[in-house]
């Protein structure tokens, strides 16, 4: 359900905010952000700002308008970046108060849930050194068995890729990635082990828009076995994430299975929960 920001009444500042407010307003005014990108580098400072412990947990941020001041927007452009904190679960809204802190950080390696995220974007907001090795880089045409659990009509011509990720030197993650090959021209394994989706998005100019993900949990098989440095005896099993992933046009280009280590699987999210008439 959207969130109704009109009601906000201009709440009391905290005292540490007041102490950083003229500040921040100066510095922006300095830093003048672009119009296009506007409300997502001030969604993206604010959650800086909130997972730095500048605005503490608990407190309210500043008002919307000093907000507006500080980021010289318009009411518009402020509410969208709030209401993306909103859904991301580092804010919530007071009627009548004002946008309450409510951020906790993540004690160990998570995996959002409801963003699509990049391995190495991942690791980057954990905070930890990635790593990919590619262990198999294949084409394939996708037979009525590939067809029938992937998605991807038989006949049609796919890349297949096996990548081992690792997070500060240990390997967690196990990818079978399928992609569609008339929709990822040009992929080499050189760019599997760098990052696909900086590919995709910044030199096919791609638009990544929606991943259906099924996570289930998973007999082990001898290949996790042996890249995961896994012992089936204390192990037996896998945290399997399954992905559909759709671009701009509605054309499902990838298909994946993720095999994660059960010692260190973790995925988060945010629920809302919708109120019934």
């Amino acid at each position: 359900m959207p969130m109704d920001f009109s009601a906000l009444c201009t709440p009391e500042i905290p005292n540490k905010t007041d102490m950083s407010v003229s500040a921040d307003i100066a510095n922006h005014k300095r830093n003048e952000l672009m119009p296009k990108n506007k409300y997502e580098l001030i969604y993206q400072d604010l959650k800086k700002k909130i997972e730095s412990d500048q605005y503490v947990y608990q407190e309210l941020l500043p008002p919307e308008n000093t907000l507006i001041q500080i980021y010289d927007c318009s009411r518009n452009t402020v509410r969208r970046a709030v209401s993306r904190l909103v859904t991301d679960g580092y804010v919530q809204t007071l009627q009548g108060k004002g946008v309450r802190n409510i951020f906790r950080p993540v004690e160990q390696t998570a995996f959002t849930i409801g963003e699509i995220e990049s391995f190495k974007e991942s690791a980057l907001r954990n905070g930890q050194t990635a790593m990919t090795k590619v262990l198999l880089f294949l084409e394939v045409t996708a037979d009525s068995s590939l067809a029938a659990h992937s998605g991807f009509p038989a006949g049609s011509q796919l890349y297949y890729i096996q990548r081992l990720h690792y997070l500060d030197g240990k390997p967690l993650i196990l990818n079978h990635n399928y992609f569609l090959k008339e929709e990822v021209p040009g992929l080499t394994p050189e760019i599997a082990q760098d990052s696909i989706y900086n590919y995709l998005e910044n030199t096919l100019h791609m638009t990544i828009v929606n991943s259906k993900r099924i996570i289930t949990v998973e007999k082990i098989t001898e290949i996790d076995e042996k890249y995961m440095d896994l012992d089936a005896d204390v192990y037996n099993c896998m945290a399997v994430v399954t992905s559909y992933t759709y671009n701009s046009e509605g054309v499902m280009f990838e298909y994946t299975q993720s095999r994660h280590r059960p010692d260190c699987f973790r995925f988060q999210d945010n629920a809302v929960r919708r109120q019934t008439p």
